[in-house]
């Protein structure tokens, strides 16, 4: 935060010569309008992440439930999910999503729901992954114990597993969004008025790339070190719990 906060300051006392940051400096009315336009997409790039990953986690736990399976059958459920989703880039698939999906299903799709669906689809292969670590990082006695006492599959992933499971996996889930943050910015390749569209924009009207892309960077560096701070904080919260 103090890094962005000291480059913010350095740039803006350059204002002379060949450079141009004075159309981001915040002491004149067309800067303040400037930064003021490009943070508007701040809010539409927190919506759109958190939204993505909210359902990517849903999706990822109800996949990474066959691959503990034994049949293989089940288990191959999942792998060949995991395998295909991982393998097509990101932008690719919120292209597809956005282009190829309503002619496909015959529906509109606007252009938040296509990020999301895409950046949904692309992470959850991810937390699949994530969550079929941390259950199967759950002590086999945990089974046993619950088996013990009668209860069936369900009740024991419900009750024992997944409690403990989805605790050992939080940060790692804190990492999800932090990536997803990051490549929610590719969503502006379709229009998506979120931080990276915004920038571009004021490219087109003020020539001014490199001052417009710096600030666009230390947007996401800010963004990005609270997100971190807070998935930091998590996590010296649950080994002092664990510790309790």
């Amino acid at each position: 935060m103090r890094v962005a906060i000291l480059a913010l300051a350095l740039m803006l006392t350059g204002c002379s010569g060949e450079w141009g940051w004075y159309v981001v400096n915040p002491m004149t009315e067309s800067g303040a309008t400037n930064l003021k336009f490009l943070l508007s997409g701040l809010y539409y790039t927190i919506l759109l992440s958190v939204t993505a990953i909210a359902i990517s986690i849903v999706v990822g736990l109800v996949i990474a439930l066959p691959g503990l399976a034994r049949n293989p059958y089940m288990r191959s459920i999942n792998r060949v999910y995991v395998e295909l989703v991982r393998a097509v880039p990101i932008l690719v698939l919120i292209l597809w999503v956005y282009y190829g999906m309503p002619q496909l299903a015959g529906l509109s799709i606007s252009v938040f729901w296509a990020g999301v669906i895409a950046l949904a689809l692309s992470d959850s292969a991810f937390e699949a992954e994530i969550f079929r670590a941390g259950i199967q990082s759950v002590a086999k006695g945990q089974y046993e114990a619950a088996h013990s006492i009668s209860l069936n599959y369900t009740d024991t992933m419900r009750f024992v597993i997944l409690p403990q499971a989805i605790r050992r996996v939080l940060p790692a889930l804190g990492n999800q969004l932090v990536y997803m943050l990051k490549m929610s910015s590719l969503v502006s390749v379709i229009g998506m008025q979120e931080l990276t569209r915004k920038a571009n924009e004021l490219v087109v009207t003020e020539y001014r790339p490199l001052e417009v892309y710096t600030i666009l960077v230390l947007e996401y560096l800010v963004l990005i070190l609270v997100v971190s701070a807070g998935v930091r904080w998590l996590e010296r919260r649950m080994q002092a719990d664990e510790r309790a």
